[in-house]
């Protein structure tokens, strides 16, 4: 239109002048046109509108389905928190994926950790304990494990069907009517503190108790009655038949030989080491070879009951010396005959153990008879004679050749005397 408009005025420009003055009163009347009139002319500024992008080809269009299709979502087992409302389907469905056909029930229960499903639970502090004061005091206390705290007919139920359950003493909740240790109760329990006087003012000067109350039913005379009189006096004899000091009579002190020769053709005794016997007895230091025992040689009897100590005799080791329950002490030979040699009788009770000293010639016994004697091995003669008034459980040489008058001994006020 402007092309026009501007063709038609220089088409004119050879007219007559009156012309030219008309068109240039008429040029100077004509308005400028405005932006809305070309606005037709212009771009569009909104890529949205745009011919362009409406023809422009999308690869992956939005598409409708027309089958079926399934909108459940699925839930993680390990999750721990949802942030929707799942439905009962999504949050109990079985676990996807191939499953283990050995697996047993038990072992395909779901569980959160090695031995079974952990939770946390809200328990009220006030209610938990109630019911633990309530068992302590009363005995029983609701059952945890129904929920509700209610079973109609079960096990351990207290009342009309459906009422509460309980564990512990089930007839004192009946008795009580299953109340708790916050609700009031008229019966005395079991575990309730005796009654005592109160009178805590201290306006009253001749009759105030403060903490110094009696009991209510406190006798300020008691005497036994002749049950507990008669158990009385039992038990003071008792006391006194164990505290009553005896008076040790001496007993006889013996020894018996039993064999016929006890000295050899050169005049010495058995305690000599034998020469006889394939065995180097008089070697000071051990033999070549040492082995473990593994066959039962011979067996020694004599002994009437049972052996508390057996010691080899010193360096040669050819005589046992042996100590029983039956108060005798015997020595034997180890090889030869293995007979029994001597027998020393000197202990009233039974002997609990005994000692060789360093050169054999002499032997300490300790007796449950509270003594402790010295013996002659060759003659069997009691050479000294000791007691501190306790049981000796064990004695012992002193290890030194030069005091071999020494010994210590172990005994029942867990002292160790010498």
């Amino acid at each position: 239109m402007l092309g026009l408009q501007a063709y038609a005025s220089g088409s004119g420009s050879s007219s007559s002048s009156s012309d030219d003055s008309d068109q240039e009163a008429t040029t100077k009347t004509t308005k400028e046109p405005t932006e809305e009139e070309l606005a037709h002319l212009k771009p569009l500024a909104d890529s949205a509108h745009s011919v362009a992008k409406s023809l422009q080809v999308c690869a992956a269009p939005l598409v409708v389905p027309t089958g079926q299709v399934e909108t459940s979502r699925v839930v993680a087992p390990t999750v721990n928190e949802l942030s929707y409302n799942p439905r009962y389907e999504e949050m109990f469905a079985p676990v996807a994926g191939p499953a283990n056909p050995f697996l047993t029930q038990q072992m395909r229960a779901p569980k959160n950790m090695l031995t079974g499903f952990v939770e946390a639970a809200h328990i009220s502090d006030f209610q938990f304990e109630n019911q633990r004061k309530t068992f302590h005091s009363y005995g029983y206390a609701l059952d945890p494990s129904v929920e509700g705290g209610a079973v109609g007919g079960g096990s351990g139920s207290v009342g009309e069907e459906g009422g509460p359950s309980y564990v512990g003493h089930l007839q004192a909740a009946y008795d009580t009517d299953g109340k708790t240790v916050f609700e009031s109760s008229k019966a005395n329990r079991a575990g309730d503190k005796r009654k005592k006087l109160k009178n805590d003012k201290p306006e009253d000067v001749e009759g105030f108790l403060g903490p110094w109350g009696k009991y209510e039913d406190e006798e300020l005379v008691s005497r036994p009655n002749e049950t507990e009189r008669a158990e009385i006096e039992e038990m003071m004899a008792k006391k006194q038949r164990r505290n009553r000091v005896t008076e040790d009579k001496p007993i006889e002190e013996k020894s018996v030989l039993h064999i016929k020769d006890s000295v050899d053709y050169q005049g010495r005794s058995f305690l000599h080491p034998p020469h006889d016997v394939g065995v180097n007895l008089r070697k000071s230091g051990a033999p070549d070879r040492c082995f473990l025992p593994k066959a039962h040689i011979h067996t020694w009897t004599g002994h009437t009951k049972g052996i508390s100590a057996i010691r080899w005799f010193p360096k040669s080791a050819h005589l046992l010396l042996s100590c029983s329950m039956d108060a005798r002490i015997k020595i034997w030979e180890v090889y030869n005959e293995r007979r029994c040699v001597r027998t020393y009788s000197g202990h009233r009770q039974a002997v609990r153990d005994v000692s060789f000293n360093n050169r054999g010639d002499k032997f300490v016994s300790a007796g449950y008879d509270r003594y402790l004697k010295l013996w002659d091995t060759e003659t069997g003669d009691v050479v000294s004679r000791f007691s501190s008034r306790k049981i000796p459980f064990c004695v012992k040489f002193h290890p030194d050749y030069n005091k071999q008058h020494l010994f210590v001994a172990g005994t029942s006020d867990k002292k160790i005397i010498c």
